[in-house]
């Protein structure tokens, strides 16, 4: 199955060409930064790497993994696997979000950082509540078990796009996630390493940041619920 990797990166010239690096290049046909508005040289680091570079100026998480997938429109692959350009995850345990998927057992494949090995102070006592929150939510409203708003996951490309995804920030992983659950797609959770960032946070490494992506999160959830039950 060909596989494609999508990297939204905002001002991540230290860490992107890392994180490119540590891709296993035998399980992917394709490497995808998307520079979502960087002041730096994220978008010339990644190029040197041997990535891909799209442009999306606009800025936002979701804006630029919308126009990661806009980009593999001309040659589709059988699975997109989103990975951050922080270097915080493991681009070597992509098999691990793989393997549910090309043994026909799911269709999207979260990275669990609650269920994997986490370096002390890596995840932020504000986000490990935002996921705890966000995730019992999930479950109220659908009756599927999440552990992690991850951002290491891995999707079947023709499910990806029958998700319509359109968030163009901070609510791209739970739209992800609350939208697999209620089209009932098959969805597993494998455990994941995860590390301290290099830089700052864009999100959880401001108290402003914080409390915008937890309004959004919570907002996208009873969105996408009301109309779910509306169906």
């Amino acid at each position: 199955m060909e596989v494609a990797v999508v990297i939204p990166a905002l001002n991540e010239s230290a860490s992107v060409p890392k994180v490119i690096d540590s891709i296993p290049r035998n399980r992917v046909c394709e490497i995808i930064v998307v520079d979502n508005g960087s002041t730096d040289d994220t978008a010339g680091a990644a190029r040197r790497a041997g990535a891909r570079v799209v442009i999306e100026p606009r800025r936002g998480y979701g804006s630029a993994c919308l126009a990661g997938i806009a980009a593999l429109a001309c040659r589709p692959p059988d699975i997109v696997v989103f990975l951050d350009a922080d270097f915080s995850d493991h681009p070597g345990e992509l098999p691990l979000l793989l393997a549910p998927i090309e043994e026909g057992r799911a269709d999207l494949v979260i990275g669990s950082r609650a269920m994997g090995r986490r370096e002390r102070g890596s995840l932020m006592p504000q986000a490990r509540f935002g996921n705890w929150l966000a995730t019992r939510l999930i479950r109220l409203f659908s009756g599927v078990r999440f552990t992690d708003l991850g951002p290491f996951r891995a999707i079947r490309y023709e499910s990806l796009k029958a998700l319509r995804m359109r968030d163009a920030d901070f609510g791209w992983t739970v739209e992800m996630q609350m939208k697999a659950a209620l089209t009932e797609l098959r969805i597993a959770e494998v455990p994941v390493s995860y590390r301290k960032r290099i830089g700052t946070s864009k999100i959880t490494g401001t108290v402003s940041g914080s409390l915008l992506a937890g309004a959004k999160i919570l907002w996208t959830i009873g969105r996408l619920s009301i109309e779910g039950m509306e169906r």
